[in-house]
């Protein structure tokens, strides 16, 4: 069991909770023509791991968002499971995760694209302060006289908290608009080498070889963290995997330190990385006396946000209900990494996106 070598005839086993794509499943078949492939559609719960255990005992891959067998016995022939979200947070503390050596992979990189072009439209809708021209357009007010100006991101720095392929591709974008890009990562990145992004990447996009970021800083202590957010960052996005070394990795201290420059700061990753009542709290703060100049949320603690959260009043808050990387070519760019997979499967090689247990993704 997790054995990466592999015979002819692999057997696909595809829970998911959308239709079956059924041109995309025809061309894998078509790459691998030995494949058996299975399809089970089911309903989108992040938190229902469970699933029939007949269907898992002749599967030697299977795809998933969160339908796993509840141990690894009852799917003794499986070579590798393929998630098709980003991250793997929301199943480790599943037996397979954690009494299994099963290859995990996910879906990282797919939604580069998609969620950092959410990115810059919240940082350009706030600049451009986008909620009052559209509250003037109900209004049917020609309001220009009481605009004023705006600043445009020209030499603004943006801080991005975890380069992964989403902080990339963002960094891309802003990079092109004239903006200076830091970057922090866990692990020290001081070799060219290790500066290059080694998982799936949508052609055309991100930073591959780690050459946008005009410095870099890393480590999950305070001290690492602290001198990072104090690099004069105007926009921080927050885009590091969740784990128990991120969970309430910004909280007050570290908001103070942002509050120093009134940071706008962008969250796409999970709620439960920022102390969410820090947050409100400094973005209730005057920026005069520290407090940040906005946020864009993409997700929150909990989710759905509670009715009664103070976030949904701030004027200075975007929030938007986890939609930032849905887009129409996921499914077939996860199935790409799948693809990619059985091939390396097939040659013997390392499989990509492969998760490291010990590090959380």
């Amino acid at each position: 069991m997790g054995d990466a070598s592999v015979p002819e005839g692999e057997h696909i086993l595809a829970v998911l909770p959308f239709p079956e794509p059924t041109e995309l499943i025809a061309k894998l078949k078509e790459k691998h023509p030995n494949t058996k492939f299975t399809y089970v559609t089911r309903p989108h719960v992040f938190d229902d791991t469970k699933a029939p255990d007949e269907l898992f005992k002749e599967a030697t891959v299977l795809c998933t968002l969160s339908a796993l067998p509840a141990s690894a016995d009852l799917a003794p022939k499986l070579k590798f499971i393929h998630f098709f979200s980003a991250g793997t947070d929301h199943i480790q503390k599943h037996p397979i995760y954690t009494h299994s050596k099963i290859p995990l992979t996910t879906s990282s990189g797919i939604h580069g694209p998609t969620i950092a072009e959410w990115v810059i439209m919240q940082i350009l809708a706030h600049a451009h302060r986008e909620k009052l021209l559209l509250q003037w357009q109900k209004e049917r007010k020609w309001g220009n006289r009481e605009f004023g100006f705006i600043r445009d991101l020209v030499g603004q720095r943006l801080g991005v908290l975890g380069y992964g392929s989403i902080g990339r591709q963002s960094a891309r974008a802003a990079k092109a608009m004239g903006m200076d890009i830091i970057a922090y990562t866990a692990s020290p990145r001081k070799t060219p080498e290790s500066k290059k992004d080694t998982g799936y990447i949508v052609p055309h996009t991100g930073d591959p070889n780690g050459t946008l970021p005009s410095a870099w800083y890393s480590g999950l202590d305070k001290p690492s963290l602290h001198k990072f957010l104090s690099q004069d960052i105007d926009i921080l996005l927050v885009s590091v995997p969740l784990t128990s070394a991120t969970r309430h990795f910004l909280g007050a201290e570290e908001f103070a330190i942002l509050g120093k420059k009134n940071t706008f700061v962008v969250n796409i990753s999970r709620g439960s990385i920022l102390q969410q009542d820090d947050l409100i709290a400094a973005l209730k703060k005057p920026q005069e006396e520290g407090g940040l100049r906005g946020a864009a949320l993409d997700v929150t603690d909990p989710e759905p946000l509670n009715e009664d959260s103070e976030l949904w009043g701030l004027q200075n808050v975007a929030i938007t209900p986890h939609i930032s990387g849905l887009g129409t070519t996921y499914a077939e760019r996860s199935f790409e990494i799948l693809d990619r997979n059985l091939g390396n499967l097939e040659k013997g090689e390392k499989l990509i996106n492969l998760v490291d247990r010990k590090r959380g993704y």
